[in-house]
């Protein structure tokens, strides 16, 4: 099976996919969870339903850090609110490994700290250009 990249997804709306990537960010409201996920072409926000999913999947969530390198599988659809335009409905999470604490965290830094992790402080939104 050939791989597939965010920047693809609009030829797998209504398809189940698997994506590979590290985790960008995660919220909780309850008992629905959002994981964005980023593989080098772009970000896709991931929806997981307490209701649709088994205990073991959902709590994935939990174990996952900034970072964390993992898959997830799930039906694509538009969504025009979510980061990218697409979001996907999760059926299954493959943690592959899960990082260490990331040290650049939303909140503000020195510069002489930034400096010396640029190699991280350039995968921030912020950077972008």
């Amino acid at each position: 099976m050939s791989r597939i990249y965010i920047e693809d997804l609009a030829h797998h709306v209504g398809n189940e996919i698997t994506i590979h990537g590290w985790l960008y960010n995660k919220r909780s409201s309850g008992k629905i969870r959002f994981l964005v996920i980023r593989d080098g072409t772009g970000i896709l926000q991931c929806v997981m339903v307490k209701q649709n999913l088994s205990e073991e999947i959902f709590n994935t969530f939990d174990a996952l850090t900034q970072e964390s390198s993992f898959s997830v599988t799930g039906k694509v659809k538009q969504e025009p609110r979510a980061p990218g335009g697409f979001e996907m409905e999760v059926t299954n999470v493959n943690i592959i490994h899960i990082a260490h604490e990331y040290p650049i965290t939303p909140k503000e830094h020195g510069v002489e700290f930034l400096m010396d992790i640029r190699h991280l402080w350039l995968r921030s939104s912020r950077q972008h250009a």
